[in-house]
């Protein structure tokens, strides 16, 4: 089953920029940028696996076809997907960066994916390690677990797991990927509450970060990091991030800070902060100073 679409926005379609944060890494199983101006994206809807190709269509539209049985449901997600419901009519940003970052980007528009479980389990997987190794785990259990992408997907895409699929991978083959014993029982623990966890979209967002942090294993940085993505939350924070506080920090003040500091500086962008964090991410102005060598993969020894 083939089907397609042509969304078009009041604006420029910077959905290159909308749809960045779902990619894990470059090697993603599930999501590819082969180099011509088009987008490849997996998914697994409650109709069935989809992959989705899309494209620009027009300066201020997008192109999308979709292959297999969540084909019609992707579809109709298209639109809110790619930002089409985001308001960002209140932000008007007095700090010159981020207002300097507007002006570039004044079409920047958030992600809202409406799947909870996909965005999660990356985000547990992500927690504690630098992200080259967490996109590695990912990339392995998505290559295994994982089914093969339908319609004329590139090469070694596939749809990300079932819930099922996550609940049943043994413990050994999460030791293989790399992945400590606590963050596999946390992705085993969401993956058994998936259909509650999907209901999160229908509730306003805060709320739904707050349910999201009565899971075990599951605290403030992976509820942001999921309500971003799924929600597309506009204010979900990540706090305890590694990088995000010492680039607000450097681009913000010319020195780094902390939690605290960050929240301090994004506190009168409220209820935009995570906004501002994209947008100085996606206009090019965010900065940090150049980091050293990269750590060695953590291997993980049974003890």
């Amino acid at each position: 089953m083939i089907s397609a679409r042509t969304v078009t926005f009041p604006g420029a379609a910077g959905f290159g920029h909308t749809l960045a944060p779902l990619r894990r890494g470059r090697g993603d199983p599930c999501f590819r940028i082969p180099g011509d101006g088009t987008i490849w994206r997996t998914s697994l809807l409650s109709s069935g696996p989809v992959t989705a190709r899309i494209s620009r269509a027009a300066p201020e539209a997008a192109r999308c076809a979709a292959w297999g049985r969540g084909a019609e449901q992707f579809i109709e997600m298209l639109p809110t997907m790619l930002g089409a419901d985001d308001d960002a009519s209140d932000f008007m940003p007095s700090e010159p960066t981020v207002a300097a970052a507007l002006r570039r980007l004044p079409h920047l528009r958030l992600v809202r994916t409406g799947q909870v479980l996909e965005a999660l389990i990356p985000a547990v997987i992500e927690q504690r390690v630098p992200g080259a190794d967490a996109f590695r785990s990912w990339r392995v259990l998505v290559t295994k677990y994982g089914t093969p992408a339908p319609g004329p997907a590139p090469d070694g895409m596939r749809v990300p797991p079932s819930a099922d699929a996550w609940r049943h991978i043994p413990s050994w083959e999460f030791h293989r990927a790399n992945v400590d014993p606590g963050r596999a029982r946390t992705v085993v623990n969401c993956a058994r509450r998936a259909v509650s966890l999907e209901r999160l979209t229908a509730v306003p967002a805060a709320q739904a970060r707050e349910a999201l942090m009565s899971l075990p294993g599951v605290g403030v940085w992976t509820a942001a990091e999921t309500a971003q993505r799924a929600f597309g939350d506009p204010d979900a924070v990540s706090v305890g991030d590694y990088h995000i506080p010492k680039m607000i920090g450097w681009t913000l003040l010319g020195r780094p800070v902390d939690d605290a500091g960050m929240l301090e500086l994004l506190e009168p962008m409220r209820p935009h902060r995570h906004r501002v964090v994209r947008l100085l991410e996606a206009s090019g102005l965010a900065y940090e100073p150049r980091r050293g060598p990269r750590l060695a993969v953590q291997q993980i020894h049974s003890r």
